[in-house]
Order: structure tokens, then sequence, then C-alpha cells
């Protein structure tokens, strides 16, 4: 099997839900995000602080070209969808999947969060634009599922009938 890509925005659930699928698929899951802090020895927040965003950006491609093709769930960070290249390569190599969930519930989960470089001090406004900014690049996906109210089972499962239905059509 082709790997699997999921997007999204911060909050939507990309790690969480990866999780449970993989263990429904079973494939490895591997987040972006944990294995450049790994690499790095530092958090995402400290990289932003000391090397700023593009130097993040240029990482998160490197580490998304290295990872397996094939037999793979991968969750990525919610901005590895501002480079082209990097929608472009998720689609020619795998499934693309966008889990969205609306701003609002976005906004819920991600209030109170610190660990969140592109998030700290701004308003509700400022996430909700980013959001905004952001929507027509991730709908570039292979599949969109909406996720706003679903419990994780539920959730789960609904990428994963999406990913047959993808198969399926592939064959």
């Amino acid at each position: 099997m082709k790997s699997i890509y999921l997007t999204g925005f911060m909050g939507a659930g990309k790690t969480t839900i990866g999780q449970a699928l993989a263990t429904n698929l079973s494939l490895d899951v591997v987040d972006t995000d944990t294995l450049i802090e790994q690499n790095m020895k530092l958090q995402i927040k400290d990289i932003f602080e000391q090397y700023g965003e593009s130097f993040f950006r240029e990482l998160e491609t490197k580490t998304l070209q290295e990872l397996p093709v094939n037999d793979t769930l991968v969750t990525t960070g919610g901005g590895i969808v501002t480079t082209q290249n990097n929608i472009d390569w998720m689609k020619e190599n795998g499934c693309m999947i966008f889990l969205y969930a609306d701003p609002e519930v976005i906004w819920e989960r991600l209030e109170n969060d610190t660990t969140r470089p592109l998030i700290k001090q701004k308003k509700k406004e400022e996430i909700i634009e980013l959001f905004d900014t952001r929507l027509p690049l991730y709908k570039q996906a292979h599949i969109t599922v909406d996720t706003t109210g679903l419990d994780l089972e539920s959730a789960a499962e609904a990428v994963h009938n999406a990913i047959k239905i993808w198969s399926n059509r592939q064959h």
C-alpha cells in the first residue's frame, strides 16, 4: 500500500487520528514534527525561535521526502502545505488526506495551547484567517474528511473508509 499522508490545520486531530488509524491499518506511523524534534533535539517552538520559520519549512520538506513511500502513515505539521512541492510530493507518492475541522472547533482546541509557535499570542480572528489562507492548499488533497463533531473512533473510521474507497480507485 502507498503511504498515507494526513494533513490539516493545527488541532484538526492528525496525530491522534493517525495513531488510531495506524493500529487499524497495521501501518507504522511517523509524525513529521516529532521526527524533526528528535533530529534537532529541540522542540518545534524552539526551532522557530532560534532558526525561523523558513528554516523549519526546509527541514519539514527534507524530512517528508526521506520517509518511506509505502506502508507508512505520516502525520504532518499543519503548515506542511505552505510549500507546494510538499503537496505535489505527497499526492505523487501516496494518498494525501485533509482532515477538516471547523475553525471554531479548532480555536476551542488551541486556545490555551502554548506549544504551537504560529498561534502564540494570536487572537481568534488571526487563527481563523490563517486557517482560511491555508484552506485552498489543504483542499488539493485526494480526500477530505470532516472530523468536526466526531469522536476519535468515528473520525478514524471515517478516514479508514475514505482510504478504502481511494485504494479501490487505484486498482
